[in-house]
């Protein structure tokens, strides 16, 4: 458990206290279970009223929610933001390894960093770099020629094919698989005949990938995903997709090969984005969306059918099979309706 006083991690997380600065706390925590030794957060105003009722040590807020607030608070602008600086500073996650297990087998010519620590039963290959203070986990598979930057965190069970290159400060969480062959095939009378995939993943810096994500590496070129992007659980990231700076997608969504999609751009979870096409920067694209053109206007896209009850669902499906008629009986109406004006 780490004990920080207020004064201190007002300074750390860029916040000015108000009230007690030598009070000591050890956790962030949600309004539910704070208490004397917690930090909590306020972005919205509707849980100002709130405090008077919850027990905590300091409570991040907004300068205008502060004014008159009796209580010891962090002040600052973005209170979420705070959120987010005091968690790291608290956070108590154990390190996915310690020191080199005995059970980890590392070829001979692996070039390993000033502080790395390798887990129980990994398995590192023949020309690996891995950089100072990165941490592997129990079970990964670090492939042939592969290197991996420095103070990075890779997770149980991970699996990472020859020659993938990921960059300084990455986070992988457990089961994901980086670097295996894309899914590419030639079709001959029926069969079909399988195309090796000679490209590789190129994955920049403070990029952090979910558990269970699948990246495939290129066929010819390379998969690329660029710095900071951040990857939830359970996402397909097709060969030769590229992926800007900075985009953020949730979980299950599925990117179809040669996909490229820009900086700054968010994609919901269980979104299908087809292959060979561009999204621009900067493009938000909601839940369950299926994307099928490209898209070259910044802005906020969605697609699907919400949910209604189960009635009304079908109503609408049956709706739905029969929109080309009623289009060609439109059609026609208004031809009727012109022909008539004309007269």
């Amino acid at each position: 458990m780490h004990n920080i006083s207020l004064a201190e991690l007002a300074n750390k997380i860029g916040a000015t206290v108000a009230g007690n600065d030598e009070h000591i706390v050890s956790r962030v925590s949600s309004f539910a279970k704070s208490s004397k030794d917690a930090v909590i957060f306020v972005v919205d105003e509707k849980y100002l009223k709130q405090l008077d009722v919850v027990d905590f040590g300091a409570v991040i807020l907004k300068p205008e929610h502060a004014e008159g607030f009796e209580g010891t608070a962090l002040v600052m602008s973005n209170p979420y933001l705070g959120f987010a600086l005091a968690t790291q500073l608290l956070d108590t996650t154990p390190a996915p390894a310690k020191d080199i297990a005995p059970t980890a087998v590392i070829d001979k010519t692996a070039k390993l960093g000033s502080g790395v620590v390798v887990g129980a039963n990994a398995v590192i290959e023949s020309g690996v770099e891995i950089g100072a203070n990165t941490e592997i986990g129990a079970g990964c598979f670090i492939g042939k020629n592969t290197k991996i930057g420095e103070n990075g965190r890779i997770w149980a069970n991970v699996s990472i094919y020859h020659e993938v290159v990921i960059g300084h400060s990455c986070c992988i969480q457990s089961g994901t698989v980086i670097g295996a062959d894309g899914f590419g095939y030639a079709n001959e009378k029926g069969r079909w005949v399988k195309i090796p995939q000679l490209g590789t993943v190129l994955i920049g810096d403070r990029v952090e990938i979910g558990a269970n994500t699948c990246i495939d590496r290129g066929a010819l070129d390379d998969t690329l995903i660029a710095d900071g992007v951040i990857i939830d659980n359970l996402c397909q990231i097709a060969h030769n997709c590229e992926i800007g700076e900075n985009t953020a997608i949730a979980g299950a969504a599925t990117f179809a090969g040669s996909l490229k999609i820009g900086k700054n751009c968010m994609v919901g979870g269980a979104s299908v984005l087809n292959g060979h096409m561009e999204i621009c920067d900067n493009v938000h694209i909601t839940g369950m969306s299926m994307v099928i053109r490209p898209i070259d206007k910044p802005g906020v896209y969605s697609s699907g059918i919400p949910l209604q009850p189960n009635k009304e669902w079908r109503k609408t499906a049956a709706r739905t099979l029969n929109i080309d008629s009623m289009h060609k009986r439109i059609k026609e109406l208004e031809k009727q309706l012109a022909s008539k004006a004309k007269d």
